[in-house]
């Protein structure tokens, strides 16, 4: 970030404009980001919305760039189910769950230094990664296959690694959702989710990957719209200053930048309102405000400027606090650009993905199997897949998933039904005509109607193949296949060994 945002403290739409990370609609620039950045617009964040191909990224970011050198240009890119620069195809790479599968840390930064690289090559400087959630309640909506698993340790030996892995190939990392989004029945984008526990078993859990993080030397934390009695019986994270400034950056040793997860989150949206919970996060101690998710507008951006410049004017916003985080936004951006000089040559990006992703995919697949199953694999003929389809994930969106797509490439005979809730027939393995049957799941246990539809699909072939693409916490049927994700290496991967072409 320039020295004039950053030392011009009388510029209040500078600064204001400094701390935002504004979304907007398109594969190119709109106007008026273009305009905002040479007026103090430091940071953009980009969706699936906004990519078509590397080469229409690359091209994107470097126009961001002309405009201004140092902007940081944020994604969602966790490489797993949550995927923006694959979200046509699904992602090349396995996702935390299934990185934590495997359990090797060196594998976790391989991963991550893979995706930090072909970040980098098409421009990108943030990334909104690794998510260091503990997925310790399997009811949990939207975390899930998100997180490297279910245990404290493991998840901050692998977030570490993956923080590690994505710096060193040129992106600054983002640990999120602090202080832990993971024991959780609630969708923050719908409400405000509620972390119970004391203190204690916040230090042991929650907070364990956060430590991890900071000390691997992550560059930024995304908050979590979460309330946390035990920490603040009354703020969310993103708006309480005893968690910002008293434990992330007292008791943790955190210097980096703290980025709000989207304000447009019903989570602080409804309580606070859009551009009060903007406000609030800021005098908590959040330096940068992503928004644009849902509320991609210029007006939008206003909305939020103008309501910080009259916080300030106001006295409920202290100047030097927004001061403080445009600093804070202005050494990111020095950092991001010094990792760009650094870089080594870019390497195209595979037609196919990653290589590398592929190989870890296959690592993660796990197998069960009954009595009943030991001659089930490999199938011997073509085979029809019942894929059971759970409600959208907001985090995720509409990326393709599913095994039948991977499979019919290996075996151009296969055959598909796709059923979503109300929709499964009384025999959903009807039409197979002596096929073998795979079944395909996603969070099985999560979902009393996909339950159901399984039971009577086992009723009806009992040798069915169950493929779990979620969290495997109900094993069934005479084979279970666990791929700890549903991204197209996963599939891939379970493709190949449900045939046994590898």
């Amino acid at each position: 970030m320039s020295e004039r945002i950053v030392g011009a403290t009388g510029d209040l739409a500078g600064l204001a404009a400094a701390v935002l990370q504004p979304g907007f609609v398109g594969t190119t620039p709109p106007p008026w980001v273009c305009r905002w950045l040479g007026e103090g617009l430091g940071s953009v964040v980009l969706f699936a919305r906004n990519i078509v191909d590397p080469g229409q990224l690359a091209a994107l970011t470097a126009t961001l760039r002309a405009e201004r050198p140092d902007v940081i240009v944020a994604i969602d890119e966790e490489a797993g189910d949550v995927t923006r620069i694959e979200s046509a195809r699904g992602s090349s790479r396995p996702g935390n769950f299934a990185l934590g599968a495997v359990d090797d840390p060196a594998l976790t930064e391989e991963v991550a230094r893979d995706l930090g690289a072909e970040l980098a090559a098409m421009g990108i400087t943030l990334n909104y990664a690794p998510d260091a959630d503990v997925n310790s309640n399997p009811a949990n909506p939207v975390i899930g296959v998100r997180s490297f698993g279910a245990a404290a340790d493991l998840v901050a030996r692998h977030t570490a690694a993956w923080v590690r892995g994505l710096q060193a190939g040129g992106v600054a990392a983002c640990a999120k959702h602090f202080p832990g989004h993971g024991d959780t029945r609630v969708d923050s984008h719908h409400d405000l989710p509620r972390i119970g526990g004391d203190r204690a078993r916040l230090d042991a859990v929650e907070l364990a990957p956060f430590r991890a993080a900071v000390a691997a030397g992550v560059q930024a934390v995304m908050t979590g719209h979460l309330l946390v009695p035990a920490l603040d019986p009354e703020l969310p994270a993103t708006l309480s200053p005893r968690i910002l400034g008293g434990l992330l950056r007292e008791e943790l040793g955190f210097h980096g930048v703290v980025v709000t997860d989207a304000v447009e989150m019903r989570a602080v949206a409804d309580r606070y309102g859009f551009a009060g919970a903007a406000v609030r996060a800021l005098a908590a101690g959040a330096d940068a405000i992503c928004v644009g998710g849902e509320r991609a507008t210029e007006a939008d951006a206003r909305e939020l400027r103008d309501a910080i410049v009259a916080a300030v004017k106001a006295g409920e916003l202290p100047e030097e606090r927004l001061a403080e985080a445009a600093k804070r936004v202005g050494q990111l951006a020095a950092w991001t650009a010094a990792a760009r000089a650094a870089r080594p040559a870019d390497t195209p990006a595979a037609a196919d993905g990653s290589a590398v992703g592929l190989a870890a995919a296959r690592r993660a697949l796990r197998v069960v199997t009954a009595a009943a199953g030991a001659d089930a694999l490999p199938l011997r003929h073509p085979a029809h897949v019942v894929e059971f389809a759970p409600p959208r994930n907001m985090a995720i969106g509409e990326t393709p998933w599913g095994i039948a797509a991977p499979l019919a490439d290996l075996v151009p005979d296969t055959t598909v039904a796709r059923y979503a809730e109300g929709e499964a027939p009384a025999d959903p393995t009807a039409g197979a005509a002596g096929r073998p049957v795979v079944l395909v799941v996603r969070d099985l246990h999560r979902h009393d109607w996909m339950r159901a539809a399984v039971r009577r699909a086992l009723a009806a072939r009992p040798d069915a193949v169950v493929v779990e693409l979620g969290v495997p916490e109900l094993v069934t049927g005479a084979v279970h296949v666990a791929t700890h994700g549903a991204t197209r290496a996963a599939a891939r991967a379970a493709a190949e060994l449900l045939t046994g072409a590898r």
